[in-house]
């Protein structure tokens, strides 16, 4: 601790010594986001327990004129939560309250540091669920999906996180806060601050409480590995199976070449005797058995080669494990990935994925590629292993191709500090100004997150 540091005099007052790091062998552990590639300096790391202690750290911020950058489970893959040089990392994960389920709303009031694991586990016991669920789950808090609208594996069905928000607590630029945490479905009074809030990158305001919308608890559920011969036939037998069947609650794309690597990483069984393509990862939820509904359409469905199918627990899981070690597997390999978060128009999903390997190639030669998503949505991850973590000719490659198919540079990860630079090719000059317009307004002097989502 630096004694001759006021701002961090100021912090210890507002949160106490403990929770004020400034030694570097601890406050390494914030500075780095999950692909390594986006890293910096914090001043110091600020690990407030409440709204109240969050809001006196950014207004003893905006009197030293240092920066904030909020962060939640450190899950983010765009930079969007790391600091870049200087500024003082506020740590959302003590703010971990569960309030108790209002089951008659089906709502909750929840902590922006609470898991999304521990949250499913709270709706759970209250005999409810939480539409939102992704592979980070374990990590990953409501603050940050709020951040970002993280949308995840069950999308199809329910929406990303900003469809689950019915109210939330934030702290502005200037320490002050709004709270709309009464969970009014109906309440069309003026302008609405919270949604402004969602999918701000922490740009705008610190979420520190959101009333969540939860959902009924279906314990019927049947994952299904549908081996295809590629993205064409994947697409066709989704439409047979979105129109076929009620309930679907997650449909995946994944492909042989990743399949490889999760077993090879993880010791995994292959799925079938012989490989194929491609593969839909399907989830079928409902309050009674979904089996023969789901069994009538790929029982006619010409695009199925194969079939792996589980009604029970522990089988469910391993097909999943299948998908989500996706990310745990590349993150493994010794280069540090180029990681992109993308959507395109389901039509133009085929070219997407046909032209990625001949594009890839050409901006970073010997580069490994490996892709899978969210099917259902349009959304893929796009995943570049070989060039170095400062070479951008392959985010321009990639993000220039999904441009061109009418797509989106981020679907769900947010623009962070890894796409500022590419806004302008999906924003028009009169939406970007709008945006630097609310920024504005709300941090004139540009305290939170600088250098996220909007260039510098």
């Amino acid at each position: 601790m630096n004694p001759s540091d006021d701002l961090v005099t100021d912090l210890v007052d507002a949160v106490g010594e403990r929770h004020v790091l400034t030694d570097p062998s601890l406050t390494a552990a914030y500075e780095s986001d999950w692909t390594r590639r986006w890293h910096g300096e914090a001043r110091c790391v600020v690990r407030p327990a409440d709204t109240d202690e969050v809001a006196a750290v950014v207004r003893a911020c905006a009197r030293h004129g240092a920066a904030v950058v909020p962060q939640g489970g450190n899950t983010g893959l765009v930079g969007g939560s790391t600091p870049r040089g200087g500024e003082v990392v506020v740590s959302l994960g003590r703010l971990d309250e569960l309030g108790e389920v209002d089951t008659l709303a089906a709502h909750v009031t929840v902590g922006a540091g609470v898991t999304l694991a521990a949250l499913h586990e709270h709706a759970a016991a209250a005999g409810l669920a939480y539409g939102v669920n992704m592979a980070s789950r374990d990590s990953a808090t409501v603050g940050g999906t709020v951040a970002t609208d993280a949308g995840g594996i069950r999308v199809v069905r329910y929406g990303t996180t900003r469809a689950q928000v019915v109210g939330l607590e934030a702290v502005l630029a200037d320490g002050s806060v709004i709270r709309r945490l009464d969970g009014l479905v109906k309440d069309t009074v003026g302008y609405d601050l919270g949604a402004l809030l969602i999918g701000s990158e922490g740009t705008l305001g610190i979420v520190t409480r959101v009333v969540l919308r939860l959902v009924p608890r279906l314990e019927h559920r049947v994952v299904a590995l549908l081996a295809v011969d590629g993205v064409p036939e994947a697409l066709q037998l989704y439409r047979r199976l979105r129109d076929g069947v009620d309930g679907i609650e997650a449909i995946e794309l994944i492909h042989h070449e990743g399949v490889e690597l999760v077993v090879a990483h993880t010791g995994a069984s292959q799925p079938f005797g012989t490989p194929h393509p491609s593969y839909l990862l399907v989830e079928v939820a409902g309050r009674s058995d979904p089996m023969d509904g789901l069994a009538a359409v790929l029982g006619d469905a010409p695009e199925l080669r194969d079939a792996a199918v589980a009604a029970d627990g522990p089988g469910r899981q391993r097909l999943w494990h299948l998908r989500e070690a996706h990310t745990e597997t590349i993150s493994a390999m010794d280069a540090v990935p180029h990681k992109f978060d993308v959507s395109v128009p389901l039509a133009t999903l085929p070219s997407l994925t046909d032209r990625l390997p001949e594009v890839v190639e050409g901006a970073a030669p010997g580069a490994r590629l490996i892709v899978f998503g969210h099917l259902g949505d349009g959304n893929l991850h796009v995943n570049v292993v070989g060039p170095d973590p400062d070479d951008t000719a392959v985010d321009d490659a990639v993000l220039g191709l999904v441009v061109e198919l009418g797509g989106s540079i981020s679907a769900e990860h947010g623009v962070g500090r890894h796409k500022t630079g590419y806004l302008h090719l999906v924003r028009s000059d009169a939406e970007i100004a709008a945006m630097r317009a609310l920024k504005s307004a709300l941090d004139p002097d540009g305290v939170l997150n600088p250098g996220v989502l909007l260039p510098l």
